[in-house]
């Protein structure tokens, strides 16, 4: 395999997982009866750009299918989160009803909806089909399409590029970064902005965070990678900040490679932050796989420990990264009774690969678990407010990433 961005052969491996489902790939009860479709899930580093890759077996088609189940409204957090953003940027752009916002991979509108409220003329990208209806329901209107050069072409032909472009959580599904960032290019205003959030491969190294790594997620950047995409197809990352969600995160800033805005000092500081904790050195990534591996066999000694003692454990949050734990530490129902989730488009289902009922948040109360798993850890507040009543009956929560920890 040669990288997906600069075309360098890979040979420096990160993690090997074996073979796994997609990890939101979830199943209905006539599922059961039918054999799942897994992919080998192994992670490499390029050597020259720095880009973590997955290897190519599955195509977006096949990950993100019409009945995708993710809807980004289901947590407070993120909404909150979500809302900061779009009153913050609407004021440090200055936008108003002759703007125009792109947001590529809307989802249910959990962000555009803030802009529908602010008058401010917007543009959802969105292919799966129930997330896009939902957006729709919220008056945002939603190109139900994958995004990239043609799409940005088309955009450009009908005199709508954009102001702002903003895409959260999205860069790191595209399998193709070379089309996607021509597309931002072709789609950007001269003097518009282009703001990307995604997880910081610092964070996901320094702390473990292997749970994050899922077919459906087919690259981890740090800024130095994404300086060096942007570079090569004339855009420039003037400023960054980082943010705690989804575990530690990037918020990065682009714009034309000419625009006058000069670059933040936060540029420099952060990619001289990364250099001294060793992005670009190769030892780090050679010892990740160890250092996963601990964490999952602390997780099934604990819930065997469990097991043989008579106590119950179920888990909270059925969240993609916890279907790659599950998967990869091999826990089935035996060791974990079942996943409570909020997201209606969940319950009744199945985790894809362990088959783990998924269950309203209520049987929590009705079953009354000795312990209970949150696979979401970077939510674990909200859920530990939201559910505090566990202690009723002397239920404990706890974490397995990035260690085994009782809260």
């Amino acid at each position: 395999m040669r990288c997906r961005h600069c075309g360098s052969e890979l040979t420096l491996p990160l993690m090997d997982f074996g073979t796994a489902p997609p990890s939101n790939a979830y199943l209905n009860a006539a599922d059961l009866n039918r054999p799942e479709t897994f992919y080998p899930l192994r992670v490499m580093a390029c050597t020259n750009c720095r880009l973590v890759q997955t290897e190519d077996y599955a195509r977006a088609d096949q990950l993100f299918a019409p009945d995708y189940a993710y809807f980004s409204s289901t947590a407070t957090t993120w909404l909150n989160h979500a809302a900061d953003y779009c009153r913050m940027i609407t004021a440090r752009l200055e936008l108003n009803d002759q703007s125009f916002v792109v947001e590529v991979a809307s989802n249910d509108g959990y962000l555009l909806k803030n802009f529908v409220a602010a008058g401010i003329p917007c543009l959802g990208i969105e292919p799966t089909t129930a997330t896009a209806d939902a957006a729709e329901r919220l008056s945002i209107p939603v190109l139900r399409k994958f995004f990239g050069a043609d799409l940005a072409k088309q955009l450009v032909d009908e005199n709508r590029q954009a102001d702002l472009i903003i895409g959260n959580n999205v860069y790191a599904h595209v399998p193709d970064i070379n089309d996607f960032t021509a597309g931002l290019k072709a789609a950007l205003k001269p003097g518009g902005t282009i703001t990307l959030e995604f997880p910081h491969l610092l964070n996901l190294i320094r702390e473990c965070q292997f749970d994050t790594i899922y077919h459906e997620h087919f690259s981890y950047f740090s800024l130095y990678t994404v300086c060096r995409i942007f570079e090569a197809y004339e855009l420039r990352v003037w400023h960054v900040e980082e943010l705690p969600t989804h575990g530690g995160s990037l918020r990065v800033y682009g714009c034309h490679r000419e625009d006058r805005r000069p670059d933040d000092p936060s540029v420099s500081r952060l990619l001289n932050k990364e250099t001294q904790n060793g992005l670009l050195d190769e030892n780090v990534y050679q010892s990740f796989q160890a250092r996963a591996d601990k964490i999952k066999n602390d997780l099934l000694a604990f819930l065997i420990e469990q097991k043989l003692q008579g106590n119950t454990v179920a888990a909270y949050g059925a969240a993609a990264k916890g279907n790659t734990l599950l998967n990869y530490a091999g826990i089935k129902p035996d060791l974990l009774a079942f996943v409570c989730d909020a997201a209606p488009s969940k319950q009744g289902r199945f985790l894809p690969g362990s088959r783990i009922p998924i269950l309203p948040p209520s049987a929590l109360q009705e079953e009354k678990p000795d312990y209970v798993l949150i696979l979401p850890w970077n939510l674990k507040d909200e859920v530990m407010r939201q559910q505090g009543k566990i202690s009723e009956w002397g239920g404990r929560f706890f974490v397995a990433v990035p260690e085994l920890e009782l809260l």
